[in-house]
């Protein structure tokens, strides 16, 4: 008996241990409650379930609508989503879920949707000019449920004006706009016009419930007063950095534009920004610039000029010859020398090699008619201004023919037999001359025999006597000299000349004292009218 009845309580109690760890069919909404959604968000909702091994789930709205989004089904749990959230989903949202055949439970949740995405936008037109009327437009975009929208218009703190769209019957998010025209007066410029928008739906919290958009009340004007400030001033010096800075009054901001006159009258356009920069200045940048502004709202343009001008040391632009630096004798030359510089520059144009000035001049040119070779050379610009002086310089080469050819001989002309003789032919000319030597034959044609300046003959023979001649020769022409070389036979041997040298004696012997008697008798003679020879000897006849 006893043990029976143990049985039976073991029993019992393993029912009820089976009994209380089963769990109970339950179920449950995520989120739970009430939730606000901003259109154009994304909402999931999940229906969750304990307790029941293969559940089965239903969703739906309170008023059967079209759910506005996708379900899913998984073992234990069901999701409905919606992305976007739009105004279809403002419901309340019914979960129903069956566990067998019997047991069913369904939970609600409560989705409010409301959309209220950016600040007001403020309009003022037109913008304050003169004390016109002005409008100030605020509109307020893709509000939904609008008839809760309140909007007000304000001048700093006073309010212009105050509109609600309680009587709106939205369905949808809508575009509202609130207007409001006044007479400004002179002393509204500068000040805030402010667009305040608030959504307050009741029992709803969401953030924020209020867009605040402000914006200066402002009037267009202008240009006037516009100015250019020059920097480091109107009278730069060469290589400096300038900078031209255009400023001026106007609203809205005016068009810029910079031009400059050239020497031709015409107006070369420069830069469209407000500073004009000219780095490592120049001459050339010397002239007047202009300022235009403009204003495309008010239509009307002013402008501003200033005059610069760049001073500093001269620079040579130009020197040049024409028609070319290497000419021949007898063409019409032409030196040009240009220079430039502030103040403008003393212009000199010299020969290097003369010690006076071919210039100054004012037409900048110097005319060489019928140039010669006296006039080629080395030709210097000089240009000179109180800051300084610079200076270049160009060749005149003058080409001619040969001149001045002129033949010398060593010894001499006249020469012995054996003796060495060199003949050297000089000629001037550019370019320089070819020298060649010819000698005449005895047909008298000439025979080119050297094409050396300088002509050496050795151990010269009879046969070498005759007419020689010299030619120089270039592009521009040729000049010929020539001259004769004579020959003179060598002196006899010394044992050849002994003969004549004893009869040259002797005949001296005899004529030295007859010529000394002829010489007394004809003294005589003179004195007594007459001579007798044979008395001053005593000859007998």
């Amino acid at each position: 008996m006893l043990k029976e009845m143990g049985r039976t309580s073991q029993a019992v109690l393993i029912i009820l241990y089976v009994f209380m760890t089963v769990k109970a069919f339950e179920m449950e909404i995520i989120p739970a409650n009430r939730i606000v959604k901003q259109i154009g968000e994304t909402l999931k909702l999940t229906c969750n379930t304990t307790g029941c091994a293969s559940p089965r789930f239903s969703w739906r709205t309170q008023m059967d609508n079209p759910l506005g989004g996708t379900v899913n089904n998984y073992r234990t749990y069901s999701t409905l989503t919606m992305n976007p959230v739009s105004t279809v989903n403002s419901h309340d949202y019914l979960c129903t879920v069956f566990c067998g055949e019997k047991e069913k439970k369904e939970k609600s949740v409560k989705v409010e949707i409301y959309s209220f995405p950016r600040d007001p936008v403020i309009e003022i037109s037109p913008s304050l000019a003169a004390a016109e009327p002005v409008t100030v437009t605020c509109k307020i975009l893709d509000v939904y449920p609008s008839h809760y929208l309140e909007v007000l218009l304000k001048k700093e703190d006073h309010v212009l004006h105050e509109k609600n769209f309680y009587e709106d019957e939205s369905t949808n998010t809508e575009n509202k706009t609130v207007t409001y025209s006044f007479n400004p007066t002179a002393e509204d410029i500068g000040k805030e016009i402010t667009c305040v928008a608030k959504l307050p739906i009741p029992n709803m919290d969401f953030e924020p419930k209020e867009r605040v958009t402000s914006e200066k009340l402002t009037a267009n004007f202008g240009p006037q007063n516009t100015v250019i400030t020059a920097s480091p001033g109107n009278w730069p010096m060469k290589g400096d950095t300038l900078n031209l800075t255009c400023v001026t009054e106007s609203n809205p901001p005016a068009q810029i534009v910079w031009r400059k006159h050239l020497a031709d009258e015409s107006i070369q356009l420069l830069t469209k920004n407000s500073v004009l920069s000219i780095p490592d200045a120049h001459f050339n940048n010397s002239g007047l610039y202009i300022c235009e502004v403009t204003n495309l709202v008010t239509n009307k343009t002013e402008k501003a000029t200033v005059d610069l001008v760049i001073q500093g040391a001269p620079d040579i632009t130009e020197l040049s010859i024409e028609p070319s630096t290497t000419v021949r004798e007898g063409e019409n030359v032409s030196i040009r020398c240009s220079a430039e510089g502030n103040p403008s520059p003393r212009i000199i144009l010299r020969r290097k090699s003369d010690s006076a000035d071919m210039g100054p001049y004012s037409e900048g040119r110097i005319l060489l008619p019928s140039v010669t070779l006296l006039n080629g050379g080395d030709y210097e610009c000089v240009a000179e201004n109180k800051f300084g002086k610079s200076r270049s310089e160009v060749t005149l080469n003058v080409q001619y023919g040969p001149k001045n050819t002129m033949i010398s001989v060593i010894p001499a002309t006249a020469v012995k037999e054996g003796e060495t003789v060199i003949m050297k032919c000089t000629s001037s000319g550019n370019p320089a001359p070819v020298i060649s030597w010819k000698k005449k034959k005895t047909t008298g044609e000439p025979e080119k025999i050297c094409t050396d300046a300088t002509l050496t003959i050795k151990n010269i023979k009879s046969q070498d006597l005759g007419l020689y001649e010299c030619e120089a020769y270039n592009q521009f022409g040729k000049e010929e000299k020539d001259v004769k070389l004579l020959v003179q036979e060598r002196l006899a041997k010394p044992d050849q000349m002994i003969p004549l040298i004893i009869a040259f004696s002797s005949v001296t012997a005899v004529a030295v004292p007859a010529v000394a008697i002829l010489i007394y008798v004809s003294r005589k003679a003179k004195i007594n009218g007459s001579y007798s020879l044979v008395k001053a000897l005593g000859l007998k006849v």
